[in-house]
Order: C-alpha cells, then structure tokens, then sequence
C-alpha cells in the first residue's frame, strides 16, 4: 500500500514524462512519445523514465506517437539544474536564465526523424541534477512546443523523502498504539482492583 501510495508522486512529478501503463510517455505540447532512457554499460537492457543512477554513458530514445512529429525539427539539450526546483522546474523557470548555454552539457541541434525515432547518446561524467528540454515545431506554422523533464544522474531511484516520511507515520502510529495499550492495561488493572 505505501508503494502505491510513493510511485504515482513520484512518476507524475517530473515535468514532461509520465508514467502511463508502465510506459514512460513524453509530451511536447499536443505531441507525445514513448521515452525511454538506457545505460548499458552498467544497467544492460534496463529501462529508465526518469532517474539515472549511474554516470557514463546513456541512450535517451523517443519513438513517436504521432505520424506529424516525424516532419517537423526536434532537438533535446540537456542542462544542469540550477534552479533548486528539483522536480518541479518548468519551462518558465529556465526559459529566462541569461546562461542557459552554458549550463548546456550536452545539445543535438533541430533533427527530422521520418523513422519516427529521435535517438541520443550522451556520458555523464558528473553526478546531480540535470533537466531534459525537448523542442518540436509544429507541422504548418512558426509554434515551437517545450517539453521539460527533471532528473537526477547517480543518485537513488528510491523516493526517500516519501519513504522517510512514511517511516516517520509508522513510528508515531507503533507509539500511539502502544501509549493505548498501556492505558487500557492500565485501566483494566485498576477495575480488577475494585472489585
């Protein structure tokens, strides 16, 4: 019950990729993608939606949903994360930072993909907080579409704030349920008493 309770929190937190039906779907506007990330130096065929938690290198790959996002330029840069928004950053936050290029590890310019599959590699070499920015045009008209998506490289995939918190309403519930214990002992003492 506690899992169910931490992991729709945790998948839905992230920006611009969910967790549907065990799919990890990107959305860039109307737009949407099956995402998947992969290190297979050290995590073989293991699929990751968000959270990496190794450095080195990584396979971010978007497969298409819609037929129109297969015509139209898509990029994906990868910043580091300096707004302390952790999960919660938005677009609005980043698209007003004066040094977004040079918080830019890594940028793969505007790409059209007719195969309907938009593919990345990038190594980390350092372990934090980075945000994904995915950019699509629209099929007849000058509109861009963002997408962001906040996620740690080297670090747990375990939502420990959740778990401490949780550990913490179990805590106080184990005592609770104690102190009751030992009034009710208590009482039933003293009525055996008066008897």
């Amino acid at each position: 019950m506690l899992l169910a309770f931490i992991m729709p929190v945790q998948a839905f937190a992230g920006g611009g990729v969910i967790l549907s039906d065990d799919v990890c779907i990107i959305t860039v506007g109307f737009y949407t993608a099956h995402f998947t990330a992969y290190q297979p130096q050290t995590s073989g065929n293991t699929e990751f939606c968000e959270d990496l938690p190794d450095t080195g290198e990584t396979i971010f790959v978007l497969d298409y949903l819609h037929a129109s996002l297969k015509e139209v330029p898509v990029d994906f840069r990868i910043i580091r994360d300096t707004t302390g928004l952790g999960e919660f950053v938005k677009w609005e936050d980043l698209e007003d930072l004066p040094n977004l290029n040079e918080l830019t590890v890594f940028y793969q310019p505007p790409l059209v993909q007719p195969s309907a599959t938009f593919r990345i590699t990038y190594a980390f070499a350092e372990k934090g907080d980075y945000v994904g920015i995915v950019t699509a045009g629209h099929p007849s008209n000058d509109k861009i579409y963002t997408a962001v998506f906040p996620f740690s490289v080297g670090a747990s995939n375990l939502p420990w704030p959740w778990i401490l918190f949780a550990a913490a309403v179990l805590a106080l519930a184990a005592y609770l349920l104690r102190m009751s214990r030992i009034g009710t002992d208590g009482a039933n003492g003293s009525n055996g008493g008066a008897t």
